[in-house]
């Protein structure tokens, strides 16, 4: 298992790259459909990593609190040839399971992935309503499977876009498995 940190490559005030992904409802999304709402967060995750299976319950807290107004994307760019736990099939049972009610959507050719330098699973990118990048970083300051969050960085920073605060430290790396790329 290979772990890595979050890498910076749309920095702070960047537009979000548009995408257009197959989701597990079977219906294509881009970045469009997302208009209406006050911000936008982007995770790049997967189903088989330890570290994604530990925020499950952060993840719909996020989607339970903010859903409304802040929508959350969830996409797996991971090699599913290689890993077949993050196969399409394997998504919809996954969030089936685990009561995701956001959208997870599937980058089959890892464009999008290479497009937004997400590294890692989990790697979450905070947009505004304008879709520029408030946030990249960490969910919470659990950094290991194991740990218990005492901070809950990204609830906080999502309050702080909704009440129109600055986001002080607006790069702050999650940590994760490497995403699977494809060998070309």
């Amino acid at each position: 298992m290979v772990l890595l940190e979050s890498q910076v490559k749309l920095k702070t005030g960047s537009i979000a790259p548009d995408f257009e992904l197959l989701g597990i409802d079977d219906k294509k999304h881009s970045l469009s459909d997302y208009s209406n709402y006050k911000g936008i967060l982007v995770i790049f995750m997967c189903n088989h990593c330890p570290y994604v299976k530990a925020k499950v319950d952060a993840l719909n807290e996020l989607y339970e609190k903010f859903g409304n107004e802040i929508a959350i994307i969830g996409i797996n760019s991971n090699d599913s040839t290689d890993y077949p736990e993050d196969s399409f099939e394997a998504m919809k049972k996954t969030a089936k399971e685990k009561g995701f009610k956001f959208d997870y959507l599937v980058d089959e050719t890892q464009e999008v992935a290479k497009k937004y330098g997400a590294m890692c699973t989990p790697d979450p990118f905070l947009f505004n309503s304008q879709k520029q990048l408030v946030f990249h970083g960490r969910i919470d300051n659990a950094m290991k499977p194991d740990d218990a969050a005492t901070e809950k960085t990204m609830i906080n920073n999502m309050q702080k876009l909704l009440s129109g605060e600055k986001i002080e430290k607006d790069f702050d790396p999650s940590i994760g498995c490497s995403i699977k790329w494809k060998e070309n």
